[in-house]
């Protein structure tokens, strides 16, 4: 029989992201957040290829990421709305982790699993960020899916790209519950 572990699963069954635009200082500190970091590195990484990696993005860093988000959106011909959109999560962020999916060659493991991975370590990152009792936001917008996004702000390879902004901080105010899945809906069971 298994041993179960009620707190763990209480947290999983309630957890709840927090709005990155309510996150506000302070944030963790360096200690801290190499906690979460290294709890983060726990997720499977098919085959031991850690196919992500991390830039924690400081409160100096905003407003220059900011600014490339404004011209990079100005050079695609973006919408207003979209380039304040695309600006805002940097001009309101204190701390952010921008995990980096690395795309490695391996003859064993898929490109694909690969992109899993990356995602499974921001939600990681995002879980254990929240269980340790701050607020945290997993965002992407259009910036991270840019690539010239990623060369100029974050000096990212062809191999490389982001998986997701993880937005850390303290909470100013909780979000209330929202609509969950019906799991009946979607769920199928296949038993022979």
């Amino acid at each position: 029989m298994p041993t179960p572990n009620p707190a763990a699963l209480d947290f999983l069954q309630t957890r709840r992201s927090r709005p990155a635009k309510t996150l506000c200082a302070p944030v963790p500190d360096r200690a801290t957040l190499e906690m979460l970091l290294t709890t983060a590195a726990r997720t499977p990484d098919h085959g031991k290829l850690e196919p992500w990696r991390f830039i924690v993005l400081g409160k100096g860093a905003m407003p220059r990421l900011a600014k490339i988000a404004e011209e990079r959106g100005q050079a695609l011909d973006l919408e207003a709305e979209q380039i304040a959109k695309g600006r805002a999560q940097f001009d309101q962020g204190h701390l952010a982790v921008a995990v980096i999916e690395v795309q490695r060659p391996s003859p064993k493991i898929p490109a694909l699993e690969q992109t899993y991975s990356a995602g499974a370590v921001c939600l990681a990152l995002l879980n254990a960020a929240l269980a340790a009792g701050w607020g945290a936001n997993w965002l992407s917008g259009w910036p991270s899916h840019d690539r010239g996004f990623m060369q100029a702000a974050l000096g990212l390879e062809d191999h490389e790209r982001i998986a997701g902004l993880i937005h850390i901080g303290t909470e100013t105010s909780a979000p209330p519950e929202r609509p969950r899945p019906d799991i009946s809906t979607i769920t199928e069971w296949v038993e022979t």
